[in-house]
Parts: structure tokens; sequence; C-alpha cells
């Protein structure tokens, strides 16, 4: 089955590597590669060789603290170019709105070619290539549907939406052809039989080819036309009702009405604002309701605020019984025990089972922080005057009000986020996570100026990332700036994939009126690409990062929160992984890996945004230039991971009904989503579920990660053990290259061109872990999420 990269709001999607013989180095491609315009003008590259390490270190933190700088250094290409645009990321198709078209119309035309070759191979070097062809055919298609799924929804210009809208709805529509296209996996299938060839193919070619192979099991190709009809039907179904599920997220009753004098020790102004003739009619979820259940004294007004905030609408609840009964239907269709089986089998969890018992086992290590967290809050409210008449116990409706009262008893300096944050400007941050990478993998970033029309919009910076050994390694273009109209959720988006090009494919070019500079630069749309020093050409891994920080006075630099640090730090482990998991072969390259690896490397980076010897590389006063005292970072991490207990555990109750859910339990008559809710809190939570209540009509995420929830408790697991046992070992602890080597030579570089928990087998050497299974599950579980 052939498929673009999937984007998930904690995972950013797939990838591949394999290890090569001898370590390959890329070296930029010349100026008239990616850097000369049609008019004949080149403007020379940025690499470690024609500019120093320390002026990109320099310039690194000016481009984002000062918009004086920027505007200058931004304008330093254009004297002398005209101002004929050079295309989106230097996509030379992407000039005009029409270029889509364009671009999608040619890139069919190739796929084209490639299907009729696959579907008439019959000679032994015909089959050999089959599976190299099948990637570039799958990179071809990615090529357009990425780059145009992130150009409609980031680009200003409605025009060039609506044009990147058409091209990527053309292409998706022409990938789901190829996927009922039962002579690719025919021929696929003939390839992989035949051992003279089989044995031929790289490590690399051989992984593809299995994942190509269950892909299309996966997409019922083998099924008798009638059944593969109906999985069809059922695919759609699932794709109509999950949207409308997520975007339907509504209580069964939108207000409730309350005494205002029920509402004592809530902010009195919001009170007033919603009160009219003595009652309050309160908002059942939202801001209001959140800040209700954190300051309102009475007991019993927090119990009906509470169950009213969890109580789904009943049109969520069957829409969301229909889209598990279909998701049910399609995994028997298959041939599957369930939903469950069928999303895992590729996982690294293999099984349900196995995240059972992995959930089990990390349940059993959380248990007694979550206890003693529990006692804290049952002591407050045994102190608590005002508690009500039930202060024996803790229920769920005391728990954020307790918490609350927690913290503001804990509350330091560290607590004003305008202190931090003076010593966090958003230049001073980037420059900190350059110095990072260069220490840990010697990589760095280099600012280069952008060429016209290279961006959507003119804050976004373009860094490239230079390797001190292998020279242009990769494109990040950094949009990070909030405006009107863009989506506030940070992101990291593979606009590209790392990807031998082929010498048949120059050729190709070569012999074709293409209109580029180069047959080279036709073979990679004018993008970024690279020679390594045994020649051979490689496309460079294009990624642009999202986030939305907000402004603030014009004097000053954008200056950052500490969660705003911890989620800049998560995003660049996913571009990261991107940078280094470079591949020959696209269906595995950077974080095109199993879904439950994916978090890793973004999870990982989160300690390292609180370690000392990182922070010192860089948190410093933005006027003074004073260091950061590191003991108010201290105390800001110790109050965030003091309820942390009670957090895990959310996410593990939340885990252990997402693979409820995606068993074959609603595959049954009697099926009640509500009753498996409250059945599974009952088993796992600390605190009961109260009557009346169906939260589960809210978990969104049931859609995007049906089956894999654990996914992100599973990366936390393994990261804060890499942490312990790699970063934390070596003599410079966090910035040490030797433990940057081990993570990189390990983990990073093979994307998902190697089983995950090899990777993981490799990083911690112990052999045992190798072969994952549920032993290897447990013991995950065993090494708990908490510090």
């Amino acid at each position: 089955m052939l498929k673009p990269l999937a984007r998930l709001p904690w995972t950013c999607a797939s990838c591949l590597s394999r290890q090569l013989a001898a370590r390959r180095c890329l070296a930029t491609v010349a100026a008239t590669n990616s850097n000369t315009l049609r008019d004949g003008t080149t403007v020379s590259p940025i690499t470690h060789q024609t500019q120093a390490a320390a002026s990109d270190d320099s310039t690194l933190r000016q481009i984002f603290d000062s918009q004086q700088f920027w505007q200058a250094f931004s304008g330093s290409t254009q004297a002398g170019i005209s101002g004929r645009s050079t295309g989106l990321f230097q996509n030379r198709y992407l000039t005009s709105p029409e270029g889509f078209g364009r671009f999608a119309s040619i890139t069919l035309q190739k796929c084209r070619k490639i299907v009729a070759k696959v579907l008439s191979a019959s000679t032994f070097e015909q089959y050999k290539t089959i599976v190299t062809d099948l990637d570039r055919l799958s990179d071809l298609l990615c090529r357009v549907i990425d780059l145009s799924d992130f150009v409609r929804s980031s680009h200003p210009d409605r025009k060039i939406q609506k044009a990147a809208s058409e091209a990527y709805a053309l292409m998706f529509e022409y990938m789901n052809v190829l996927n009922t296209t039962t002579g690719l996996n025919d021929q696929l299938k003939v390839a992989a039989a035949i051992p003279e060839i089989s044995m031929s193919w790289s490590e690399q070619e051989s992984l593809v080819a299995q994942i190509l192979i269950k892909d299309f099991a996966r997409s019922a190709i083998d099924l008798p036309a009638e059944e593969r009809q109906r999985f069809i039907e059922l695919s759609n179904e699932i794709s109509q009702l999950g949207p409308l599920f997520v975007d339907n997220l509504g209580p069964q009753d939108p207000y409730m009405s309350i005494e205002s004098s029920k509402l004592k020790g809530m902010d009195p102004t919001v009170v007033k604002k919603l009160t009219s003739g003595g009652t309050t009619t309160l908002p059942t979820i939202g801001p209001s309701s959140s800040l209700a259940l954190k300051t309102v004294e009475d007991e019993e007004t927090r119990r009906r605020i509470y169950t009213g905030s969890r109580n789904a609408s009943y049109r969520q609840i069957h829409v969301l019984e229909e889209l598990l009964r279909r998701r049910g239907q399609l995994a028997k269709l298959s041939g599957y025990k369930s939903f469950a089986h069928m999303t895992l089998g590729d996982k690294m969890a293999q099984s349900p089972e196995s995240v059972d018992t992995f959930l089990n086992a990390l349940k059993s290590d959380n248990g007694k922080l979550v206890k003693e967290e529990h006692e804290q809050l049952l002591k407050i409210k045994r102190s608590d005057s005002v508690g009500g008449s039930h202060l024996k116990a803790l229920n769920a409706w005391d728990k954020d009000y307790y918490i609350s009262k927690l913290l503001a008893s804990s509350r330091t300096k560290s607590r004003d986020p305008d202190f931090i944050s003076a010593f966090f400007s958003l230049g001073t941050v980037m420059q900190g996570l350059s110095r990072l990478f260069n220490s840990l993998y010697g990589v760095r970033f280099s600012p280069r100026a952008t060429l016209p029309g290279e961006t959507w919009n003119d804050d976004v910076r373009r860094l490239d990332v230079i390797d001190e050994a292998e020279g242009h390694i990769a494109v990040v273009y950094c949009d990070l700036f909030e405006r009107t109209g863009k989506s506030p959720n940070p992101a990291h988006f593979t606009l590209r994939c790392s990807r031998r090009i082929k010498e048949n494919e120059i050729e190709e070019m070569a012999n074709s009126n293409h209109g580029f500079a180069t047959p080279e630069e036709a073979a990679n749309d004018g993008m970024a690409s690279g020679r390594n020093l045994e020649g051979d050409l490689y496309q460079l891994p294009t990624i642009a990062l999202v986030c939305d920080f907000s402004r603030g006075p014009s004097h000053r630099p954008v200056l950052l929160t500490y969660r705003e640090v911890q989620t800049l730090f998560h995003e660049m482990g996913h571009a990261i992984h991107s940078v280094l998991g470079r591949t020959s072969l696209q269906n595995v390259a950077g974080t095109r890996c199993a879904t439950d690896f994916a978090e890793l490397p973004s999870v990982l980076m989160e300690h390292f945004a609180s370690a000392p010897e990182v922070l010192k590389l860089f948190a410093r006063h933005w006027e003074t230039d004073a260091p950061l005292p590191y003991k108010m970072v201290k105390e800001r991490v110790d109050l965030d991971r003091r309820l942390s207990g009670s957090e895990t555990e959310s996410q593990i109750i939340l885990a252990f009904l997402d693979q409820a859910y995606h068993s074959s339990i609603p595959l049954s008559t009697s099926f009640d989503s509500t009753r498996v809710y409250h059945e599974i809190y009952s088993r796992h939570s600390s605190l009961p579920e109260p009557p009346g209540t169906s939260w589960h009509g809210y978990f969104g995420h049931l859609f995007g990660y049906g089956a894999t929830y654990y996914s992100y408790l599973f990366d936390r697991a393994i990261a804060g053990k890499l942490w312990k046992d790699i970063f934390q070992k070596y003599k410079d602890g966090a910035v040490d290259r030797e433990a940057g080597a081990v993570f990189r030579e390990q983990v990073l570089r093979w994307g998902g061109g190697r089983d995950g928990w090899k990777c993981l087998a490799g990083a911690l050497n112990d052999p045992k872990l190798a072969e994952g299974g549920p032993d290897a599950m447990a013991e995950v579980g065993r090494w708990g999420v908490n510090p």
C-alpha cells in the first residue's frame, strides 16, 4: 500500500533508514543545483566551508530576536536578483498557483511510467529493482501530497490554498487507485519469492519490501472482489465517522443553572458575568467550568459541575460506537481478531496482549506515587474548614480543587512566567538548540536568507543544517511567530524525505525537456539535494517547524515561557530525527518508523530542556546577559512533577480504554461504550468515577490513534531510561559527544530502517531487548515514566 506521511499530534508519523557499509558524507551540490534562478543569477550556498560556525551562532540569535536585523539579513540576497519567484521551498514548479497543477501533472506522468515498468517486469534485472521502483513511486506521491497538504493549511493566499488542495486531491485519488491495483502487489510478491532476487536486496530494500507487502495486505488487496468492495465501503464509512466524532465533541447539556451563592471561592467577576437574578448559568465545559472545579468551596456544587462536564452528548456516543463497530468489522473482514490486532502487528508492541502487559507493569510502578499524592490531597481536605461532609475520602470532584490549594502553597518566584521568560528569548533558545546539537551530534544551524517566493510568509526563517563532517544535510523552515489565522498548535512537517536519486533518474531528466539548470536539479524539482563522497545524489530532508509564539512589545525580543521552551525542544526532537535519519529509500526515512517509537526523540528532548549543563549553553537575560539561576528552573520543574503520578494514571486509564474499544467487544450486539468506560475506570482508577458520566465521548484521540494511545507513555518510559543510562552517565552529561554518538548511531540514523527493539538494545547494550515481545514490554513498563 502506497501512502503519504501521516501527521500525529504527538507523533510525526513514519520513518526509514538502514545502516550503510561506509558512513556517507553529503556535501552541498554546486550552486547551479539549487541556487540558480531561471535568469541565470546564482546565490552561494551557506555551508560549513563558506561561513564560520561562530558567525552562524551569532546570526542565529539575531534573526529571531531582532526584526530590524532579520529584515536586513533577509534582504541581503535580493540585490541583483530579479523579483521573479524561485518557487515555494525552491520547488521550481511552485512559482504560482497554476504551478501546483503542473507539478501534479508532471508527477503523475512519472508515476504512470513506473507503474507500467513494474507491471511489465519479467526479467531478473527488472524484478531486482522492483522495491526501489515502488519506493520511488511512493516518494513521487509524497512529494505532492505531503507538500500540498502543508501548503493548503498554512499559506495565506486563498488561490494557492485552492491550487494546493486540488493537487492534493488529484494525487490522493491516484494513490487510492494504486492501492487497489492488484498487479503491483502480485509483482512484488513474485520478486520476493525468488531467492536469488530477495537475497540480492539490501537490508533496507528487504525491509521496505516487507512493509509494502503488509500494507497491501491491510488494504484487502488479496480479498475476493465482493469482500474487497465491502472493505472499501467500511473504510469510507470510517473516514466519515471519524471526523464527525472529532469535530463535534460536546456535552449533553451545554449549561447548568446554579445558585450564585453556591459558587463561593470562584472569581466573583467571572460569576457576575454569568449571573442573572441570583442564578448563575455556567457553561458545562470550557474555562469557566474548569475554574469552578479548581476554586468553588462547596463540595456538592463541585460534584454537580464535575458530573455535568463529563457527560458527552448522546449523539456523540452513538457516532463513537458506530465508528468502533466499523473498525471491528473491517478487522474481521481482513482476517484479524480485532482492530487492535490489525493495527499493532507492525508496531513495537506487536499485539494488544503485549500492550496490556506494558500498561499493567507501568500501573504497578506508578501506584505508590499516586497513593502518596492522594494522601497529600486528603490531608489538605481534612484540614479544610470548608471541605464539606465527605472528609474521610478523596473524590474525583475534589482533585482539581485540592491540587490548586497544594500548588498555591508551593508558589515561588519560579511561578512568575515573566521572571523565567526574560532568560528565554526565542533567539537564545534557537542558539542553544544549535549548540546542543553541535555538542551531541556535530551538526549546527546555519541561517540562510530566503529567495523570492521561497516561503509562505516573510516571517519564516530558513536554517540549513550543517554537519561538521558531511556538510549540508537538511533544510528547516521555521515559522514560529503568531499571526492572525494561523493554527495555534505546534507541529513538525516533513515536506520531503531523504532518498537516493539514482543515475537512471538523472539520465531520464537529461533526455527530457525539463527546463531546469541541470538534470540533477530537475530530478528533485529544484529543492535541496547533495552528493555524498561516493558521488551518489540524495534529496535532502526538508522540514517545516511551526509554532505560535506571542511577539509582545516591539522594544524587546519574543520571550518564551518555560512551557514554550519545552514545546520547542519537543518539536526539534522530531526535526533532528528527520535530519539524521537519512536513508537511500524514502519509505523508512526520518520519522517514518513505528508509531510507538516515533515520539522517542521528541520526548527525550524535553529532558534536555531542564538539564543544567544544557541551560548553561544559552539561558541568559535578554537585557543584562546574566545567566539564569538554575534553582529557579529546578523549582519550576519540581512543581510541575509534584503530581505527575496522578497525571500518569489518567493516561494509563485512557490507554486501557483505547485497547478495550479496539478489541472484539464492539462486535457484540450488546456493546455499550459507557458501560465499558465505567468498567475500565473502576478497574484502574484510584478515585471512583461517579455514575452518570460519559467522558469517553470527548476522547477525540480514539480516531487518530485507535489502538495506539499507549505510545506516548511507552516512549516516555524509554526516553527516561535512555536519559538516565546514557545522557547522565558520561563525563559531560547531557552535552557529552560520546553520549550523543550512542543515540545517533543506535537510534536516530536508522529512522525506520531497523526494528525499534534492536535500536533500543543497541543503545542500552542489553541484548535481551532485541526481539521485543511481552517480556520486553513488561520491562519497559517497570522502568516507569516518573523521574
